[in-house]
């Protein structure tokens, strides 16, 4: 009875191995917990593209908004650990952590890190009224007048990079919440608010026209999109607010998978295509391992809790 315990163990072992390595073998899932068409979402369809080629199967990218981010990325805490239901996540996740109080899973133990895929700034924008055309006029003007920023809602990467160039600097700025990035942007347009520290992907469009004025990036360096806008640290020391993409996977899905995958994503990652496009956009191609990811992802959920403080920000 024993020696035919041990053989059918030995058989669920070897069948459990011979299945990781033949991984995969059906379509993937890529999950994408905001709306179709947003940064994310395209980035997403790009990366799925040419992962298709690398891993010999369809990666077919699903969205599911909701709760900043959170019902998406939920539904891939729940899901089986085979590799076959992956997250296309970004720092928003990070900021959840501490921004909602009643959060029901937790990013760094639920998740299991594959690649950082992008790495994304936010750019200070104001509207062309605005007397101040660098960050020092800039900063000085926000020291002696109120001025109003606006941001895709309470919490949003816009929201807390505001907040924190204002406790920064010490300020006058005054937060202006909105439901999304475009009516804040319509709104700046329009000179009802003075700026918006909006992802850059988000508002190219508006700068290349000459329609807003970019004053400073908010990642420690320059972005080549704009290689004539400082990253805000060149005036203001220490500032810096990088957002990011990257794909995580359900907790305890194997290692053999996560390596297998991660190496193919670092492959497209450095696929001359991927990175033009993501440069055009104002992103930067990554493409990290895992266990690099993670050193990230432990670096980035205190650094946003930090900034949550700062902005007062809460969301139920």
């Amino acid at each position: 009875m024993n020696r035919l315990i041990a053989i059918l163990v030995s058989s669920f072992w070897v069948c459990a191995a011979s299945a990781q390595s033949d991984w995969p073998q059906k379509p993937i899932s890529l999950i994408v917990p905001f709306a179709p068409g947003g940064s994310t979402d395209i980035t997403a369809r790009l990366v799925a593209q040419k992962l298709k080629a690398q891993l010999g199967q369809n990666v077919v990218v699903d969205n599911k908004p909701g709760a900043g981010g959170n019902t998406g990325a939920q539904y891939v805490v729940n899901a089986p650990s085979d590799g076959y239901t992956l997250l296309m996540a970004t720092s928003t996740l990070a900021t959840n952590m501490s921004l909602f109080k009643n959060l029901t899973f937790d990013l760094q133990k639920d998740l299991v890190p594959i690649s950082q895929v992008a790495l994304i700034p936010n750019v200070l924008m104001v509207n062309n009224d605005v007397p101040a055309n660098n960050m020092t006029e800039f900063i000085a003007l926000a020291k002696q007048k109120e001025l109003f920023y606006g941001s895709a809602g309470n919490g949003s990467s816009q929201h807390l990079s505001g907040a924190l160039l204002n406790s920064m600097i010490n300020g006058k700025m005054t937060h202006v919440p909105y439901k999304g990035g475009a009516p804040a942007n319509v709104d700046l347009l329009a000179g009802q608010i003075q700026l918006v520290v909006s992802p850059l992907v988000e508002v190219l469009p508006y700068i290349d026209s000459g329609k807003l004025k970019p004053l400073g990036v908010t990642t420690k360096t320059r972005t080549p999109r704009l290689p004539n806008v400082p990253a805000i640290d060149e005036v203001l020391p220490g500032y810096e607010v990088a957002l990011w993409n990257g794909i995580l996977a359900p907790a305890k899905t194997p290692a053999p998978i996560v390596n297998k995958l991660g190496a193919a994503i670092k492959k497209v990652m450095m696929d001359p295509e991927v990175q033009k496009t993501l440069a055009d956009h104002g992103s930067k191609a990554i493409g990290s391992s895992p266990a690099e990811f993670k050193e990230l992802i432990a670096i980035e959920v205190p650094k946003w809790a930090r900034i949550v403080q700062i902005s007062g920000a809460k969301v139920e």
